[in-house]
């Protein structure tokens, strides 16, 4: 079997948060389960693009990744020359995975895959959901919806990696098939979970991109309702006027002093994650939220919006706590937390083996290798 995976970014441009580690750590476990995979993306990397030659396949962490030059330096990802080695490759693959959605390059790449008779399967992470639809450029995707996508994306296979994003996509298309599958996380090789040392303030973490649907302008917004002492690290990079903003409001609420913000982690995330009490994500939509499992696997027990994908795992599985998104919501739970000790250590005992088993690696591949399988047989 080959399969082509498709994304307008690829690793290391990590400005793109989790979809981007969870593309590469599939195509990376592919590999070693014997299963021929090769990376279409674009040099991009945010407002800049990467430092690598164009056109030309190169062997990153063992998956052939062909990186190819775009001509828009927005979130469209136009790339006429990977469009054209996809007109005359795309026969070669069993599969075309196509990850997100709206950007040119996964809408021409569908396209492409389908006018070539190739079996198209959609990770949307988040993009198809009823919270996209709804915000930034909202009138332009309804009308490629209703005029393109929802006829392309009938003729599609779906993945989904929550429960959740599993009922936002069967709301906006009905596609050929949908499987539900988590991503895959890269866990810490370290166990710093037993060696972390707490101080007496509660430390709270927001460890994610800075954007409007992170929700971090509500958690700021929660601090002076705290009843008790704190510090809060915010770790990840974004938008330099919005993130000014917030620490603008944060000034005006004399709480600056409570806050760190400590840019984008990477190498680091996982000890940073375990020096904490609680992770906090507030988000207005998240389809899984590699953060969560991210924290759960050092022990630290984690506070999600209702609209992330992993809040019923969660809940369900007593690792954490979920709330509305709303400012009273939020810090009422905080202020409760904060009392259960007990709950706290228990969460930082357990969590870490559970994650383990619940997100093995060698499980999940042979899972998506029958996914790709049962696509490609029924194509």
């Amino acid at each position: 079997m080959k399969v082509l995976q498709i994304c307008a970014a690829y690793k290391p441009a990590y400005v793109y948060g989790g979809p981007t580690m969870s593309v590469s750590m599939l195509s990376e476990k592919l590999i070693k389960a014997g299963i021929y995979t090769e990376v279409y993306t674009t040099t991009a990397n945010g407002k800049n693009e990467l430092p690598v030659l164009p056109g030309c396949t190169v062997n990153v962490d063992g998956v052939g990744v062909t990186y190819f030059k775009r001509i828009t330096k927005d979130h469209t990802h136009l790339s006429p020359a990977l469009l054209k080695k996809l007109w005359t490759s795309v026969r070669q693959f069993d599969i075309v995975h196509i990850h997100a959605w709206w950007n040119l390059v996964s809408i021409f790449s569908c396209i492409i895959a389908l006018i070539r008779r190739v079996p198209v399967l959609i990770s949307a992470r988040g993009t198809l959901s009823p919270y996209s639809f709804q915000n930034k450029n909202k009138n332009i995707k309804l009308l490629i919806h209703n005029m393109l996508s929802r006829s392309l994306l009938k003729r599609c296979h779906f993945h989904v990696t929550s429960n959740r994003e599993y009922e936002a996509i069967a709301s906006v298309v009905t596609p050929k098939s949908i499987t539900d599958l988590p991503n895959f996380v890269r866990l810490p090789v370290n166990d710093h979970a037993a060696s972390a040392k707490h101080s007496n303030k509660f430390k709270l973490i927001f460890l994610s991109r800075i954007e409007e649907k992170k929700g971090l302008d509500i958690l700021i917004n929660v601090l002076p309702l705290l009843s008790f002492s704190y510090n809060l690290t915010i770790a990840g990079d974004g938008d330099i006027d919005y993130i000014n903003d917030l620490k603008e409001r944060a000034k005006k609420y004399e709480i600056d002093k409570n806050i760190t913000w400590v840019g984008f982690q990477n190498d680091n995330k996982f000890k940073l994650l375990s020096e904490h009490d609680l992770l906090v994500l507030p988000s207005f939509d998240e389809n899984f939220g590699n953060v969560v499992i991210e924290s759960l696997s050092e022990g630290t027990a984690v506070l999600v919006s209702k609209f992330v994908g992993l809040s019923g795992y969660v809940t369900e599985n007593n690792l954490g706590w979920d709330c509305e998104l709303n400012v009273q919501s939020v810090g009422n739970m905080i202020n409760l937390i904060q009392g259960k000790q007990d709950e706290l250590k228990r969460i930082r005992s357990d969590a870490p083996s559970r994650i383990r088993a619940d997100f093995n690696e060698d499980s999940l591949i042979k899972r998506y290798i029958e996914m790709y399988k049962s696509i490609s047989n029924n194509g």
